[in-house]
């Protein structure tokens, strides 16, 4: 073999770094950098949601294209994360972070200057996508830079990051909305955006590329993954507002989303060059993590949506008032972030996980009991108590779902491993979605039946409102239209309390149900070294 043929394999395959080999201040600081990456693109999922209308008035943009905004952004970030894995080994962990916060920051401000909806969702689209590498890419070089007690530390600090940012999304965005208006919800990301990618790109040293899998990138694999998880949360996404398969628009992205779904998986097994490798799965317990952060994901995001809709659609706060009002659950997650990591590093993860999934399915329960008049102090006990129960129940599958692999291996089931929690969040809002409708128009008609039933209850209620509402209004026609108008209200605010009610009595019985699983599995020592890539 002669001295160019030995140079070309070397450049094919680079040495190996070994990441947990570096000094503790890089290790430190390079975690830094990255994890507050992580929290920038994971904050953007929530922080237009107390803002929609703002933005809606400003785009003049209808109903349903305001949606989008949050739709496109979710589909596109879905796409990214699995693909993070192969973009990580072709251009290394650096320049795909630097990459991805440069381009996360350049299509905030794109986001913030839009001039029409279009606009918005194409650059909404673009930010989601980018910034969507950030997020699996830090608990990959996480797991392969820490040993010992400092990984056990992992999965607690990221798994505070990866709720609470979600939960101070919208108040953020509602803050940052009324004090200086809703295009400062996307500049707010240029500065730290401009600083993460400079630190990344100076500091950021723990593997090195392989350009040439840029060149055996399977297109067909890339295209089937875009289309299935794309389609996807289209239905899950649009469902709930059009009747589901009663739409044939949604009918024929289901039929797509799922013959994509069947190639990507062939792909997946037979490809020279997947672009997801889906050689985790071998592992049980891995499975198990797997399903266990789609359940987190399902209760975290139903939740963080739920609450909110209430205090909108009940109780008519504004979006400062919710904000304030939800806040309280991320102050209760800081704080069992350190018992979340002490036990970690001592007791059995199937323990932990089993008292965090009971007390955020009791957390679920209390919440269960919402009367019309419930507000700030009412769910301030069942708040913090979810917000103490989810990084109980975080930390240890985090630990069950990422120990034991070596670094390529770690980064593909770092990606499917968040794909998970995200995919469970987009169900789960439109199964709530789903349910809410239906359970609200079942019991207006049932409270429609009772207050014909029982004689002159309602009719007498009426008649007594309109004669008070009379003293504002001389014409009696009117009068008796605004009381009826007012009980129609009253009922409506009733039957929605309740559909509420039973959603989340739906989820605490999930939470109950993942239980089951626990015994199952078995997890790796989360103190071990990782295993180190071979060449």
């Amino acid at each position: 073999m002669d001295d160019a043929t030995t140079a070309r394999i070397v450049r094919a395959a680079p040495a190996v770094i070994d990441p947990s080999t570096l000094p503790d201040a890089r290790k430190f600081l390079i975690f830094g950098i990255m994890a507050f990456g992580q929290f920038m693109a994971l904050i953007d999922i929530q922080i237009v949601a107390a803002s929609l209308n703002s933005v809606q008035a400003g785009l003049s943009a209808g109903p349903d294209e305001i949606s989008w905004v949050q739709t496109g952004y979710l589909m596109a970030e879905l796409v990214m994360i699995p693909f993070s894995a192969f973009l990580a080994q072709a251009l290394s962990t650096r320049w795909l972070f630097a990459l991805s916060a440069a381009l996360f920051t350049l299509s905030s401000a794109l986001c913030g200057l839009a001039w029409d909806i279009e606009s918005m969702i194409l650059f909404r689209v673009i930010q989601g996508f980018v910034g969507g590498a950030m997020v699996p890419t830090v608990f990959a070089t996480g797991f392969a830079m820490f040993t010992g007690k400092q990984r056990a530390m992992i999965p607690a600090i990221l798994g505070m990051v990866s709720v609470l940012a979600p939960t101070l999304g919208p108040t953020v965005g509602g803050w940052l909305t009324e004090i200086v208006g809703w295009r400062w919800i996307f500049y707010i990301n240029i500065v730290p955006g401009i600083l993460v990618t400079v630190l990344a790109i100076a500091v950021i040293r723990v593997d090195r590329p392989n350009l040439s899998m840029l060149g055996k990138i399977d297109y067909s694999h890339l295209l089937a993954m875009a289309v299935a998880l794309g389609g996807l949360e289209y239905v899950l996404e649009e469902g709930p507002r059009h009747d589901w398969f009663g739409d044939p628009n949604i009918t024929l992205a289901a039929w797509l989303a799922f013959v994509a779904f069947l190639l990507f998986l062939e792909r997946s097994f037979r490809s020279a060059g997947p672009i997801v490798k889906l050689t985790p799965f071998r592992k049980p317990t891995f499975v198990f993590a797997c399903v266990f952060n789609l359940v987190i994901g399902f209760g975290l995001y139903s939740a963080t949506y739920l609450i909110p809709v209430y205090l909108g659609r009940v109780r008519g706060f504004n979006s400062l008032e919710i904000g304030t009002t939800v806040f309280v659950t991320g102050i209760a997650q800081i704080l069992s972030t350190v018992i979340a990591a002490r036990l970690s590093q001592s007791a059995d993860p199937r323990y932990v996980i089993t008292v965090g999934l009971g007390l955020f399915a009791a957390s679920l329960w209390w919440t269960a009991h919402l009367t019309p008049d419930w507000g700030f102090y009412e769910l301030l006990g069942p708040q913090l108590l979810r917000g103490f129960a989810i990084m109980l129940c975080i930390v240890p599958s985090v630990g069950m779902a990422l120990s034991g692999f070596a670094m390529t291996e770690l980064r593909y089931a770092s990606g499917l491993f968040n794909l998970m929690r995200n995919l469970g969040g987009a169900i789960g809002i439109a199964v709530v979605n789903t349910w809410l409708g239906d359970q609200t128009r079942i019991h207006v008609a049932r409270l429609g039946e009772s207050l014909g039933e029982s004689g002159r209850g309602a009719p007498d209620f009426v008649a007594g409102l309109a004669g008070q509402l009379a003293a504002v209004t001389p014409d009696p026609a009117r009068a008796l239209l605004m009381a009826q108008g007012e009980l129609a209200q009253v009922v409506g605010r009733s039957a929605l309390t309740s559909a509420f009610n039973e959603s989340f009595q739906l989820m605490a019985w999930m939470f109950l149900a993942a239980l089951v699983m626990v015994p199952f599995c078995r997890p790796a020592p989360l103190t071990g070294p990782a295993p180190v890539d071979a060449h």
